[in-house]
């Protein structure tokens, strides 16, 4: 099979694999049909986020099942599912507490960042992390259901209720899903983004909700507007801040392992400000996603698709550097899409 592997020097690389088969009773083989390039790859590739060396990336991602093991029960062959990348145990303490995000045999099981992911033509998961797609939900809908847990993940972690004003810094694929189920629960919304090109798409996403959506630039220097505040982006905590209302909550969603912010801790107590890292979502979050989706146009962020042998130009569009803007928003690789 076809797929792309992470190489040295913060490269990805197609490279013919052999096709993995089921080993194990529980395990399915997925053809993957589709699988969204996540801000978590693009943070790999310009050194923001570690990978293991050799290992395909890729993990939002939607397929048929090809083949089964022999104990395999909650899917068919044929059946089309989506891939909750994140695996767990589900025996050791912090399993067995609810908290799978926790496992503590974590090591080894991240799907696309050091075991095998979906930027290939097929992939080998255990049948307990596989999901049904729901009948009439398109794949392109489907494909967005990972981000949606990580957005409802992050939303749930700040207590965030109807009528409250929420602001969300990033207006890239994972900030916009965000906003879409902010909005859906019934806050008012303020997304900051400062590239023009997503600024402009989210124009489009939600010009049905203009009443409860403000869209602004960095440059419009707002402050103090939100209940809830989150860093989409995972560098802006300081900007946060100052969006913050007093006795707001700030959840910082982002992942970027460069980032280092001073914070005068007497602001925090003199505001009552609150800084919460949510993590991964547990595993029970994400059939709540499964469904959550029938109800929310998630298929809107979707901007690009490529082949996987047009993976340079799929990325290009991503702002590879700072001095680049971004040409995309969501973009999926597509295994049998002819380039």
């Amino acid at each position: 099979m076809k797929a792309l592997a992470y190489a040295a020097n913060n490269r990805l690389q197609l490279e013919d694999r052999p096709r993995p088969e089921p080993q194990g009773p529980h395990d399915v083989l997925v053809r993957v049909r589709q699988t969204g390039i996540c801000g978590t790859d693009r943070s790999i590739l310009v050194g923001k986020f570690r990978a293991k060396v050799g290992t395909v990336l890729g993990h939002e991602s939607v397929g048929h099942v090809e083949k089964i093991g022999t104990a395999v029960t909650r899917v068919k062959v044929g059946e089309r599912v989506i891939i909750n990348p994140t695996l767990y145990c589900g025996s050791c303490d912090e399993c067995l507490s609810g908290h799978t995000s926790f496992c503590l045999h974590k090591s080894g099981t991240e799907v696309g960042v050091d075991r095998d992911g979906a930027f290939a033509e097929f992939i080998l998961l255990p049948e307990h992390f596989l999901h049904r797609i729901p009948d009439g939900m398109s794949f392109d809908r489907a494909v967005m259901v990972e981000p949606l847990a990580c957005a409802i993940n992050n939303v749930e972690a700040a207590t965030t209720v109807a009528g409250e004003d929420v602001v969300v810094v990033g207006a890239g694929p994972i900030g916009v899903v965000t906003a879409m189920l902010c909005l859906h629960m019934g806050t008012r919304i303020t997304l900051i983004e400062s590239d023009s090109y997503r600024r402009q798409h989210c124009a489009h996403i939600f010009k049905d909700s203009a009443d409860r959506i403000t869209l602004a630039h960095p440059e419009h220097r707002l402050r103090r507007v939100g209940d809830v505040v989150i860093d989409s982006v995972g560098d802006q905590l300081d900007a946060c801040l100052s969006l913050a209302k007093d006795r707001g909550r700030i959840v910082v969603m982002g992942y970027n392992s460069r980032s280092v912010v001073s914070i005068r801790p007497l602001e925090l107590v003199q505001r009552a400000i609150r800084v919460i890292g949510a993590g991964d979502y547990c595993g029970h979050l994400f059939p709540r996603a499964v469904e959550l989706a029938r109800l929310i146009p998630l298929e809107a962020v979707i901007s690009d698709r490529f082949s996987l042998s047009e993976f340079e130009k799929a990325f290009s569009l991503l702002a590879p550097n700072p001095a680049v803007d971004y040409h995309a928003l969501k973009v999926l690789l597509v295994p049998d899409l002819i380039p």
